[in-house]
């Protein structure tokens, strides 16, 4: 690299830890690090994580990264911010955290959503009148999960005032990270969504409706003012400059949570072109030129990490999370009948295994809700499992299995992207860890019937998502450009001797929720 070129740190809080990466200031990957965090997982779906923890495993990565010297520190201009989204961290007046983060996947907050949505007459469990005016304001509405940060922060006014009379702002993780980096209390108009208190008619002037503020209960004090994603939110502060080696005038971006980032990030930038995201959770996501929503299923556009633009947004609570589970605690759990640790290359194995397994699993199903779903069904109770299982069912067709659910639930997911567009989907970018898997996207283009797109380096989608994001707030690229400077790897086309096995198993896939789903309410209600 030239000397003048120019180059962007970029940091991607995942669940499962930080990814920090350098990019040039043209989307190009120079070098990345990883950090392990652990999540916590407490009674009536609590789930929580460490900002002291986060925040250690950011430095360790960033300082490791940058140990390496793969660029001038002097040329590295900006910090780019992106993290996992619908998180709650409490913090005082000084930036301290106080008490651990609620993350996305916690539901303790579902009663409080369902007393503040109640009314008459009543369509998906909200009054009709609340329901229509948070859609016509926001674009959606509180999910009845309860894991949106209004349900996060209603659940600790109510359990432990304590905390909440002690915050001073309640932020995103996103924005938590940002106050660190620059001691800059803000939140970005995306950022900002899953508290259900914004108005988005207006795409470029995002702001809080005081009477959606009075709905939910919540002070306005306690929230933090509102920026567009693509604006300068500080300059990184003097003692992490000094203890990374970094310029004191390094600029951080405010930024963008990961399912904004990746929409970037894979390079599916142009309306109606979608990416599919397989990391922990996974989506289906795409730009779109309009607010629109379709509250039975869960889908809505939202404000976009570009300015100006919506984006389609949806989640699906478990996919990657499907195979970290199947590793951890049915294959190498450590436990009375462990034989040693799990091997390090246990992902490829994985991947051997259900290559070398027909299609279809033996007719085996695995459903992979483990921790619920949100899309395109909102039901935190319901449960994940394998289905007709025999005593010919191999280990290695549970394997391929939990390839082909995930997938399965992704073919379900796709029906209403397309009905939400009114449009048929051509072809699919696909990013996160899943997609480090050839054969994962094989079987995804098998199940959906559609071309899957590989992108390089598809783990780092959220890391390039955010640095191209902050590139193009600094005037390096251009906002349209971004989806040339995205390069795809591989391109996986349907086999059609799947095409049965395929649609069968599928219609299975969707009866078992339909049979089950009673059920799973009954023995997963909290008590």
């Amino acid at each position: 690299m030239a000397s003048t070129s120019k180059f962007i740190l970029a940091i991607d809080l995942g669940t499962s830890g930080p990814k920090v990466a350098l990019f040039s200031t043209q989307g190009e990957l120079i070098g990345s690090e990883f950090q392990e965090t652990p999540v916590i997982l407490l009674p009536n779906g609590g789930a929580e994580q460490s900002p002291a923890v986060w925040w250690n495993a950011i430095d360790t990565a960033c300082k490791r990264l940058l140990a390496k010297k793969l660029v001038s520190n002097d040329d590295i201009v900006a910090i780019a911010n992106t993290t996992q989204w619908s998180g709650t961290v409490a913090v005082d007046a000084d930036g301290n955290a106080i008490e651990n983060a609620v993350i996305w996947m916690d539901a303790r907050g579902a009663p409080y959503i369902k007393k503040i949505a109640d009314g008459f007459p009543k369509i998906e469990g909200y009054g009709l009148s609340k329901i229509l005016n948070w859609i016509r304001l926001t674009g959606g509405a509180p999910g009845n999960s309860g894991k949106d940060p209004i349900a996060h922060i209603l659940y600790l006014k109510d359990v432990r005032p304590d905390i909440y009379q002690r915050t001073y702002k309640f932020l995103e993780p996103m924005d938590y990270i940002g106050l660190l980096l620059t001691g800059e209390f803000a939140a970005s108009f995306n950022s900002i969504t899953l508290h259900w208190m914004t108005d988005n008619r207006d795409i470029q002037n995002v702001k809080y409706h005081d009477g959606l503020i009075q709905l939910a209960g919540i002070d306005r004090a306690k929230l933090p003012d509102l920026k567009p994603a693509n604006a300068q939110l500080g300059t990184l502060r003097r003692e992490i400059a000094s203890a990374w080696g970094l310029r004191a005038d390094v600029k951080v971006f405010m930024g963008s949570p990961d399912l904004h980032s990746a929409a970037v990030g894979s390079g599916a930038v142009r309306d109606f072109e979608p990416h599919l995201y397989v990391g922990t959770s996974g989506w289906m996501v795409c730009h779109v030129p309009f607010k629109k929503t379709d509250i039975f299923h869960n889908l809505a556009a939202l404000p976009s990490g570009i300015p100006g633009r919506y984006l389609l947004t949806n989640e699906q609570e478990s996919a990657g999370g499907c195979l970290q589970y199947l590793r951890n605690n049915i294959l190498f759990p450590q436990d009375e009948l462990s034989v040693g640790e799990k091997p390090a290359n246990v992902y490829q194995l994985l991947d051997q295994m259900a290559e070398r397994t027909s299609a279809g699993s033996g007719k085996l199903i695995f459903t992979p809700w483990l921790y619920g779903e949100r899309t395109p069904v909102e039901d935190h109770l319901v449960r994940g499992g394998f289905y007709n299982q025999s005593l010919s069912t191999t280990r290695a067709d549970m394997v391929r299995a939990v390839f082909e659910g995930v997938a399965y639930n992704a073919r379900w997911l796709l029906k209403y992207v397309e009905q939400f567009n009114k449009r048929p989907v051509e072809s699919i970018n696909m990013v996160g860890g899943g997609a480090k898997s050839n054969i994962w996207c094989q079987i995804h283009a098998d199940v959906l019937n559609r071309p899957i797109r590989q992108v390089k380096d598809p783990i780092e989608a959220n890391v390039r998502g955010a640095a191209l994001l902050a590139s193009a707030g600094m005037g390096y690229l251009k906002y349209d450009e971004i989806g040339t400077h995205v390069k795809i790897a591989n391109t996986y086309t349907p086999n059609p001797d799947n095409r049965k096995i395929y649609d069968e198993l599928f219609q299975g896939f969707l009866a078992i929720y339909e049979s089950n789903r009673k059920i799973y309410a009954r023995l997963n209600r909290m008590h």
